[in-house]
């Protein structure tokens, strides 16, 4: 019966087997954690005395697949009878769950093997939000275009700019598949203080609204003309970020389904926004920072227990630190491309000149010919402009805002702790004034202080509930932020990598064409 026996699982053959399961997602980690390798052998083979549990408990320092023979040779001291026995114990004893509950295993764990499983349990953590998130994806499709701006009313104060909005979207919160509503500048602002009022507090990140400009806007109204309304860079820089600002809100599981959204998309007349003079732009930096500055002021800094906030905070005040350097970098570049547009212009304006008051016929023609290459030219030089502004700057200040959301999600955490933490001081107070009566001898009194007791640990329990849900609510916005912008910027680097490359292939080809004009010259 000895020979008829498997040995025990810490053999080369069993250790070839567990590398064979391809099921098992940690079979890297058999050398480290015998414990654990105990425990999936044991699913398929009989359970072991205890004296072989000490042997597992052993064999958790260090374990090999090429282990030398004389190890194999350990479970042949017992003999047939001494083995006849342990099957007979093994009958009557109850099979134990698994081994890491036994004293001798979990004395055998070192502290090496702990940290790893600690480690496992972290590395667990991503895997279960990525496939949070993919569950969160949009199950249907959403596509917003807004066009035809319009230039309503008269004057100074009693004119304003209207936008047509089409949608197309297969999300059954809307009564239709497509619509088509008009709305100005401060409806896209009534829409983002609603939305921001009501999930910002919940940990969702709102996209924000497109900044206001004074001086932009008074351009426009000060404009005679619709032709020079609707020309105007302004217009299109505004009607490209109030695309950006819906599309991104549309891709939001939450904020597509709000019923302000829907309205706002749907519903031909909504009530004019009101008190939407500070909601973007420099205007809600500077309240933001008032009212974080008064908050650091009136409470103590939070001392953050959880790794993962800290470190994503950091992360965010330096990626946003780099934004706005590159933000800045590429806003001076679209510049000076400008101005070499401009450069480029006046140069084939002067070659034209030149070539009609030039009396030999072949060098009056390469002129002319060199003067019209230019023109074209600088019309590429635009075009490039163009490209470096709304592909990529615009890209950039998006996410610069779109930070700015994200640590008001960590700014609205904190507040949640705060109130957590001064209900659970306020209940240690109404427990020592409890104790004090108790002493004094007042029961008068008594009931009424029980009452609040039981009233603050109503409000410490809610608190800590509000603080869990929210930090939860982060981790999963943060996340689908991180995907989004590496999404975003993956496609935005290649979108424009392809137009630079087209740009100076038609440069190339230009300058090829003039080649044989100038060539020509006798």
């Amino acid at each position: 019966m000895a020979d008829d026996r498997e040995p025990p699982p810490l053999f080369e053959d069993e250790g070839e087997q567990l590398f064979k399961d391809g099921d098992k997602q940690e079979e890297e980690d058999i050398f480290k954690d015998a414990s654990e390798e105990t425990k999936k052998v044991e699913d398929d083979k009989p359970k072991e005395t205890t004296e072989d549990d000490d042997l597992f408990g052993e064999g958790t320092n260090e374990i090999s697949l090429n282990d030398e023979p004389a190890d194999e040779s350990e479970p042949a001291n017992l003999d047939a009878e001494q083995i006849d026995k342990k099957d007979d114990e093994e009958e009557d004893e109850p099979v134990v769950d698994s081994l890491p509950s036994s004293p001798a295993t979990a004395a055998g764990i070192d502290e090496e093997a702990a940290a790893s499983g600690d480690a496992k349990e972290k590395e667990k953590e991503p895997v279960e939000e990525e496939d949070q998130f993919e569950e969160d994806q949009d199950k249907f499709d959403m596509e917003i275009i807004i066009t035809d701006p319009q230039k309503v009313g008269d004057g100074m104060m009693g004119s304003y700019m209207a936008y047509k909005v089409k949608t197309k979207t297969s999300n059954p919160a809307f009564k239709k598949s497509e619509m088509s509503v008009m709305r100005r500048f401060s409806d896209f602002l009534g829409l983002y203080q609603k939305l921001s009022s009501k999930h910002a507090t919940k940990g969702v990140i709102v996209p924000p609204a497109p900044e206001k400009s004074v001086v932009g806007m008074t351009k426009v109204k000060m404009a005679k003309t619709q032709e020079e309304t609707t020309s105007m860079d302004f217009i299109e820089k505004r009607r490209a970020a109030l695309a950006r600002f819906l599309n991104r809100t549309a891709h939001h599981p939450k904020l597509c389904t709000d019923i302000d959204f829907v309205e706002f998309l749907e519903k031909d007349d909504l009530p004019k926004a009101t008190n939407t003079q500070a909601l973007s732009g420099a205007g809600v930096m500077r309240v933001f920072n008032k009212v974080a500055d008064a908050a650091s002021k009136a409470t103590s800094k939070m001392t953050e227990s959880d790794q993962w906030f800290e470190e994503k905070q950091n992360q965010v005040d330096s990626l946003e630190q780099h934004l706005k350097k590159l933000h800045g970098s590429v806003e001076n570049m679209v510049l000076h491309r400008k101005d070499l547009g401009l450069a480029t212009g006046q140069f084939a304006k002067s070659a034209a000149m030149l070539g009609n008051s030039e009396e030999h016929t072949a060098l009056s023609r390469a002129i002319s010919q060199l003067a019209e290459t230019e023109e074209r030219i600088d019309a590429l030089h635009m075009e490039q402009a163009n490209t470096d502004f709304f592909v990529f700057s615009e890209l950039l200040k998006d996410y610069v805002g779109l930070i700015g959301a994200v640590k008001l999600t960590f700014r609205e955490r904190e507040k949640c702790f705060h109130v957590w933490q001064n209900a659970q001081a306020m209940l240690a107070k109404k427990r020592e004034m409890e104790a004090k009566l108790q002493s004094a001898g007042k029961p008068d009194k008594l009931a009424q202080v029980k009452q609040e007791i039981k009233e603050w640990e109503e409000k410490v329990e809610k608190g800590q509930e509000e603080f869990e849900k929210i930090s939860k609510a982060i981790r999963k916005e943060v996340s689908r932020f991180e995907h989004n912008r590496v999404r975003d910027f993956r496609e935005v680097v290649i979108k424009y990598l392809e137009a630079l490359m087209d740009h100076q292939q038609q440069l190339i080809k230009e300058w090829e064409n003039f080649l044989p004009e100038a060539k020509a010259i006798a």
